[in-house]
């Protein structure tokens, strides 16, 4: 009997990368992507497949929607989602590095992934601001299948990964994306500016200083909102915590209340 090959922790670093910034409809073996990866870490596309059921097994937004066919994750499984979870930085860093180690025999990979250059402190902090930022959007944006949750704009180039808490209150939290929501530019700049909020039933709330201002754009592009639910991401659902802070700390509320 030919015993399974382990998963080392290289090997995890790419899947769970994977993981978080493909839509959940694609964490199949016959996405090219998939294939592209499973081929350069030695594993054949089912099984890579079948690892990114394993993570999604493990995310509770995933398993709350009763979704069948997930199977049960390994305590090394169960161990990098907590890492993952409790240091983004650091997992978004390492798992940067092994996504181009791991590409270095794909062209194609390669001319979309190999931007590091590890010369020089301040170009190093520059290029980990970039990938961080680049690796937020795409993780982001995958979990609400590239549309806006408000308004379902599916356009990329208005689409904006936008913090809940923002980056300067809290920068132990910029890369984690149950921070983020899919927004429209324009809805990004009104949740930004507390123009808007979401409740704890995650329906939009627009603040009361707005309600009459008897703008016909602004009636129809954000007061048309007023209490409809948002459209909850796939994977990474925002936290009650940031959206709370968000309620609390940003919102605009009438006189101050």
């Amino acid at each position: 009997m030919v015993s399974r090959k382990g998963w080392t922790r290289e090997e995890l670093l790419v899947a769970f990368r994977l993981y978080c910034q493909m839509p959940f409809g694609k964490l199949h073996s016959r996405n090219p992507e998939i294939i592209r990866y499973s081929n350069s870490i030695g594993r054949t596309p089912s099984a890579l497949a079948m690892k990114l059921s394993n993570i999604a097994s493990l995310d509770p937004a995933i398993t709350s929607t009763g979704r069948k066919g997930l199977v049960g994750a390994s305590l090394a499984d169960r161990k990098m989602w907590d890492e993952m979870q409790n240091d983004w930085e650091s997992f978004v860093e390492e798992s940067e590095k092994i996504m181009v180690a791991v590409s270095q025999n794909n062209k194609e990979i390669l001319q979309t992934e190999k931007v590091i250059d590890y010369t020089g402190k301040s170009k190093l902090t520059q290029t980990y601001t970039r990938i961080g930022q680049q690796f937020f959007r795409k993780t982001v944006l995958s979990a609400y299948d590239g549309k806006c949750c408000i308004t379902g704009l599916s356009l990329p180039k208005l689409l904006v990964a936008s913090h809940i808490i923002p980056w300067k209150d809290d920068e132990s939290i910029r890369l984690n994306p149950r921070n983020g929501l899919a927004l429209s530019m324009l809805h990004d700049k009104a949740f930004d500016s507390g123009m808007i909020t979401i409740d704890t039933s995650m329906r939009i709330v627009v603040s009361q200083k707005y309600l009459e201002n008897n703008d016909p754009f602004f009636e129809s592009a954000i007061q048309y909102f007023n209490g409809k639910e948002i459209t909850l991401p796939e994977k990474f659902e925002p936290d009650e915590k940031f959206l709370e802070y968000h309620r609390n700390n940003i919102f605009e509320k009438l006189d101050n209340f």
